[in-house]
């Protein structure tokens, strides 16, 4: 295992460039934990290529897109009906490309999503945050991303950053637009970007060329991810289009649709999980069809409706749905960005939040997905939460230290020191305690030596106020790479000839 890390952290100094592959990696023999047998796990995959078959999936009418799907060999009526022969489908599943890299603004860092390796990232689309002097939830503003975002860049465990919270006073393309300029400009991590008109993604595209020095460039080292979100079952244009433009620029793609089910779906778990991996094929194929080998794949999430409330819950049905979608995506070879890892569903970062958490946040542990973008999410994802995502940043370490696994060797096994000190032996004032008394460990930062004991005298400090005092350092000290003037003057530029030009569809 010595011999194997050592590889992987002499390949990440090459080019100056770091690839930090034990950061992310799952490390040992341990496999992930599948839920269904390979008869059930067929029995999924043949429903969903019936209902693909014979149901079919709505796209908004556009010449464009049902061009590209009669001649891909679908059957396409007017009204926009696509059904998909099983042979389409297997075929764009086994050409889509399996993993890609996300290199960092500034083209020295990279992660790689793929089956092997999990990355935090916090979010997601919240309008929300807890106002610094009320405590209570408001809705959320440019500012707000702006914090979350420099956070985030300060956060060991976070590894990219998409839009934590929406800037609510400006929803409209311009303000999707502003979005990306405001993470760009305060984190140098890679980004997730989503939105719903075309044209904001278009002029996405041309401000990460701008920064990365030109649209090849950005195709060869991709600075973002665009997250298309469809209904289940359904394609609206905007969402065609951004698969199509995406997938056209070099940018890599992930459909996520949010299948609830009893509402949107069937409420029974095989149900929900059919139609939701039903609309991620149906985005898959689009996108081969765009381009063989382009990364375009699923990444929807399956909830369900508690019958009690009629509100989305049941954590254990969640993370059952969650760790199948992981499984299927494995034994399909690519990777799983459906992890909900760090989203709880409390109305405020409490006792009710740290239980889900520490839940669903272990369960990453066993399931593996190549994404959890949630940290932070609290109210059903309405709301926004920096201590949330402190405390998942603290969570996501642990993860980290767990999948490192244990390291099997002379000197780790100790059988030379344990026949010296005999039974009954004092290991205490021992060298190789010194020298190891770290490297097992999980540095926490908030618990274990930084929990109050009852022997040390001094008074309790809540677990809260705990992350509360390492966020208020962080905002106060960090500060993140900034861009040079130059490319923030193109940036100012491309944004105002959009705002100058731009015309509203009809």
């Amino acid at each position: 295992m010595r011999r194997r890390r050592a590889k992987h952290r002499r390949n990440s100094q090459q080019n100056n460039v770091v690839v930090d592959t034990d950061k992310g990696l799952h490390f040992g023999p341990t496999p992930s934990y599948d839920p269904l047998s390979d008869i059930q796990s067929q029995q999924i995959l043949e429903a969903v290529f019936k209902t693909l078959r014979e149901v079919g999936v709505q796209f908004e009418p556009d010449p464009r897109a049902l061009d590209l799907f009669r001649k891909g060999g679908c059957d396409v009526s007017d009204s926009g009906l696509v059904k998909f022969p099983e042979q389409v489908v297997r075929s764009a599943l086994g050409s889509v490309a399996k993993s890609v890299k996300l290199w960092n603004r500034t083209c020295t860092e990279v992660i790689e999503l793929d089956n092997r390796h999990t990355w935090f990232i916090p979010g997601m689309t919240c309008i929300k945050v807890f106002d610094d002097e009320t405590g209570e939830a408001r809705d959320s503003n440019h500012e707000d991303l702006a914090l979350i975002t420099r956070v985030a860049d300060a956060l060991e465990n976070i590894d990219a950053v998409t839009i934590a919270c929406k800037n609510v006073e400006r929803s409209d393309v311009f303000g999707e637009v502003d979005e990306f300029v405001v993470m760009a400009e305060n984190t140098t991590k890679p980004l997730e970007y989503l939105c719903e008109s075309p044209e904001s993604l278009n002029v996405v595209i041309d401000i990460a060329a701008a920064i990365r020095g030109g649209y090849r460039q950005l195709a060869d080292k991709p600075y973002f991810m665009q997250l298309v979100t469809p209904l289940p079952l359904y394609f609206a244009k905007v969402h065609s289009d951004q698969i199509i433009n995406g997938v056209e620029a070099g940018i890599p793609i992930a459909t996520g649709t949010y299948v609830i089910g009893g509402a949107s779906a069937p409420i029974t778990m095989a149900g929900c999980l059919v139609h939701t991996l039903a609309t991620d094929f149906a985005g898959m194929v689009l996108g081969q069809l765009v381009r063989k080998g382009s990364f375009c794949v699923g990444g929807s999430d399956a909830r369900f409706m508690e019958p009690a409330t009629g509100g989305v819950g049941s954590f254990c049905q969640t993370s059952l749905a969650e760790m199948v979608l992981c499984q299927i995506a494995r034994e399909l070879g690519y990777p799983s960005l459906t992890g909900t890892g760090g989203d709880s569903k409390a109305r405020r970062f409490n006792q009710d939040a740290v239980w889900e958490l520490s839940a669903n946040m272990m369960q990453t542990y066993y399931s593996r997905p190549a994404t959890c973008d949630y940290l932070g999410s609290v109210d059903e994802g309405i709301t926004f939460s920096l201590h949330s995502l402190l405390f998942c940043d603290e969570l996501a370490g642990m993860l980290r230290k767990m999948w490192k696994g244990v390291d099997i060797s002379d000197e780790t096994l100790a059988m030379d020191l344990t026949l010296q000190e005999g039974p009954r032996g004092n290991y205490l004032a021992n060298q190789h305690t010194v020298d190891h008394c770290r490297t097992e460990n999980w540095d926490a930062r908030y618990f274990y030596p930084n929990m109050p004991l009852t022997s040390s005298g001094k008074p309790d400090v809540e677990l809260i106020d705990r992350i509360d005092t390492e966020l208020k350092t962080i905002i106060e000290t960090h500060q993140p790479e900034s861009m040079t003037a130059d490319i923030q003057l193109r940036i100012r530029t491309i944004q105002k000839n959009f705002e100058d030009t731009y015309q509203p569809p009809a």
